[in-house]
C-alpha cells in the first residue's frame, strides 16, 4: 500500500529543436508521499525546475511534455484541461518561486496580492479576504502584520518577500507545496528562518513538500528523502541520511565534495605592505523628509577601518543590509563616501575628483554577483575585455592579445573571444567577469558575492580559480559574501559586518573556531547543514 500523494511515471519533457539536448527531463519517475519533504537536488540544467513547472502547467513556450503521467487524486495533472489546472493551482498544489521580487506584482500591496488568491477562486467576501490575508501574514512570522499588508514588495527585505510568497502559497491550504530554490538568494540567517518556517508549516498543515535546491546543506537540514538529478535524469534517490552519508553515484559524491566545509587552508599574505587602507569610512543614506515627516538616516557604513595587505584575501561577511556591499562599492567609488579615507597604494580614492578618479580607477576593479547583468549582451567577449585597457591608452593590438591571454588564464580558451555573453553558462560568465577585472592590471579586486548565485560545483571551480590567481599574480582581494564557509576557502582573514560596523576581524581559523562576538556565532550556526558539514569534515580528517 503506497502512501504517495503524487506519482510521476516516465516523465519526459521535450526541448525545442536546436537546443543543446532533446529533452529537459527524460524518463523520470518518483513518488511524493503524504507529509514528507522530498528534496530534488541538481545543478542548473538538471531538469529539477522543469519537472516542477510541468506539474503546475507553467512550462516555457516551445517546451512540451513528450510522455509520462503525474497522478494526483486519481487524475493526470499533465493532461487536465486548462480550467481544471487553474482550479488546482494554489488550491491543491501551491508553489514558492526562487525570486519573489519577480513573482510578486510590484504595483500591488502585499495584502491585496494574498487576497487575490481567494478572489481568483471565488472564495470569501472582501472583508473576509483581508482578514485571512492578515492571519496568513501573522502565520509566516512577518513583523507588524498590519503594516506589511499595506506595503509594496519593494518596501520589504528579501526574506520578508519570500515569507509573503509562502503566505500566498498557503492561502488555500494546498496538499502539496512546491518550493523552487526559495532560499538561494537569501543570507544565511534568513535562509535558516525560512527553512524552519517550512518545517513548522509542514508539521502544522500536514502537507507534502517538494523542495528544489542545489545545496546539500539544505538537504541535511530538512529532507526526509532526496532525489539527485543530472542532465534531466535521476541518478540517485533514497533516504536523505543514506544519500548524505553513503552516496552511490559519482555525481552525488562530486556535489557533496564541492560543498564548502569551512576547512581553513594554509594561506599567508605575500607581503605585509598595505594594498588597501580604509580609515574611518562613513556612508549615510538619507530618505524622505517633509514638513510633516522627519528625514530618515541609515548609516550603511559606520566608522569602518580595515587594512588589506598586498597578496592578502580578506572576507567581508554579513547579512543583507549589513553594509558590506556598500563598503565594497565605496572602495571602488561606485558610491561616494561621506567621510573617511580609502587609500590604494597611498592614493586616497575617496578624495579624488572625477578627472583624477578616471586616471586611478584601473587600480581597483570589481567582480559582480550577477555576471550576466554586468556584461554587455551586445558585445563579443573580445571587446568586453579590450575596451577598458584601450580607454587607458593601450593599443588595440596589445589589448586584444592581453584579452586572449586572460581567457586562457581563466580557463575558457581563446575561442571564447568571438562569442556573446548569452552563449556561456553562469560559471563561465563569472570567469569572464574575473578576466575583465584582471584586464586592467589592478592592485585590488572587490569580489561582491561573486559565487553566491552559482551551483556548488561551479562555485568550487571559481573559488579555486581565485585562489590560483592570487598565488600567481599576488592579487589582493576583498571577498564579500554572506557565507562563512565560502569565505574560509580562499581568505586569510575575515571581517564580520553588522548594521554598518565591523564587529569582528581576525584570522579565518580564529573566527571559525573561537568567534568573539555573538553575532559571528549566529552566522556560523545559521549555515544550512552546519552540523552535518562539521561531522563530515571530522569523518574525513
Amino acid at each position: 500500500m503506497t502512501d504517495a500523494i503524487l506519482s510521476i511515471d516516465s516523465l519526459t519533457i521535450d526541448l525545442p529543436i536546436g537546443a543543446d539536448r532533446p529533452h529537459a527531463v527524460e524518463d523520470v519517475s518518483f513518488d511524493l508521499n503524504k507529509g514528507e519533504i522530498l528534496c530534488v537536488v541538481g545543478e542548473s540544467g538538471s531538469g529539477k525546475s522543469m519537472t516542477a513547472n510541468a506539474l503546475m502547467g507553467l512550462l516555457p513556450d516551445g517546451v512540451t511534455v513528450g510522455k509520462g503521467r503525474a497522478m494526483f487524486d486519481g487524475k493526470d495533472v499533465l493532461t487536465l484541461p486548462e480550467a481544471q489546472k487553474q482550479a488546482m493551482r494554489g488550491a491543491r498544489i501551491g508553489m514558492i518561486f526562487q525570486e519573489p521580487m519577480t513573482a510578486l506584482n510590484p504595483l500591488m500591496r502585499i495584502g491585496d496580492q494574498i487576497a487575490e488568491v481567494f478572489a481568483a477562486h471565488n472564495l470569501l467576501s472582501g472583508s473576509e479576504r483581508r482578514a485571512r490575508a492578515l492571519a496568513l501574514v501573522k502565520e509566516v512570522g512577518l513583523p507588524d502584520p498590519e503594516k506589511i499588508i499595506r506595503a509594496y514588495p519593494f518596501q520589504l527585505s528579501g526574506g520578508q518577500r519570500q515569507r509573503a510568497m509562502i503566505a500566498m502559497a498557503l492561502a488555500l491550504e494546498p496538499e502539496i507545496l512546491i518550493a523552487d530554490e526559495p532560499t538561494t538568494a537569501l543570507d544565511v540567517t534568513t535562509q535558516a528562518q525560512i527553512l524552519r518556517l517550512i518545517l513548522a508549516l509542514r508539521e502544522k498543515h500536514g502537507m507534502a513538500v517538494m523542495f528544489i535546491t542545489h545545496d546539500f546543506g539544505v538537504v541535511a537540514e530538512i529532507a526526509d528523502r532526496v532525489i539527485v538529478m543530472r542532465y534531466g535524469q535521476i541518478v540517485e534517490a533514497g533516504i536523505a541520511k543514506q544519500v548524505l552519508e553513503s552516496p552511490q553515484h559519482e555525481y552525488t559524491r562530486a556535489l557533496l565534495d564541492a560543498i564548502p566545509t569551512g576547512t581553513v587552508p594554509e594561506l599567508a599574505p605575500i607581503t605585509t605592505a598595505p594594498a588597501l587602507e580604509i580609515r574611518h569610512l562613513n556612508k549615510i543614506y538619507r530618505t524622505g523628509g517633509s514638513p510633516f515627516r522627519a528625514a530618515r538616516e541609515v548609516r550603511a557604513v559606520n566608522d569602518v577601518s580595515l587594512t588589506i595587505a598586498k597578496g592578502e584575501v580578506v572576507g567581508l561577511v554579513g547579512e543583507s543590509g549589513s553594509g558590506k556591499s556598500t563598503l565594497g562599492r565605496a572602495v571602488v567609488r561606485l558610491v561616494t563616501p561621506d567621510s573617511g579615507q580609502v587609500l590604494v597604494g597611498g592614493v586616497d580614492m575617496a578624495a579624488l575628483d572625477e578627472n583624477e578618479l578616471r586616471k586611478q580607477r584601473h587600480r581597483v576593479q570589481m567582480v559582480f554577483q550577477d555576471p550576466y547583468a554586468s556584461l554587455n549582451p551586445r558585445h563579443r567577449i573580445l571587446r568586453t575585455l579590450s575596451d577598458g585597457p584601450m580607454a587607458k591608452g593601450v593599443s588595440k593590438q596589445q589589448a586584444h592579445k592581453r584579452a586572449l591571454d586572460l581567457l586562457e588564464i581563466v580557463g575558457l580558451g581563446a575561442d571564447a573571444a568571438t562569442r556573446f555573453p548569452h552563449e556561456f553558462s553562469g560559471g563561465q560568465r563569472q570567469r569572464i567577469g574575473i578576466a575583465r577585472a584582471l584586464a586592467m592590471d589592478p592592485e585590488l579586486i572587490i569580489a561582491d558575492e561573486a559565487v553566491s548565485a552559482l551551483d556548488v560545483s561551479i562555485q568550487a571551480q571559481v573559488l579555486e580559480l581565485l585562489a590560483d590567481l592570487r598565488r600567481q599574480m599576488g592579487l589582493s582581494i576583498l571577498f564579500i559574501t554572506h557565507d562563512l564557509r565560502v569565505a574560509a576557502q580562499v581568505c586569510d582573514r575575515i571581517a564580520v559586518m553588522q548594521y554598518g560596523r565591523l564587529v569582528e576581524v581576525g584570522p579565518v581559523r580564529d573566527v571559525f573556531h573561537a568567534p568573539k562576538q555573538a553575532y559571528t556565532r549566529e552566522l556560523l550556526a545559521a549555515v544550512p547543514g552546519a552540523g552535518w558539514a562539521m561531522e563530515k569534515e571530522d569523518a574525513t580528517a
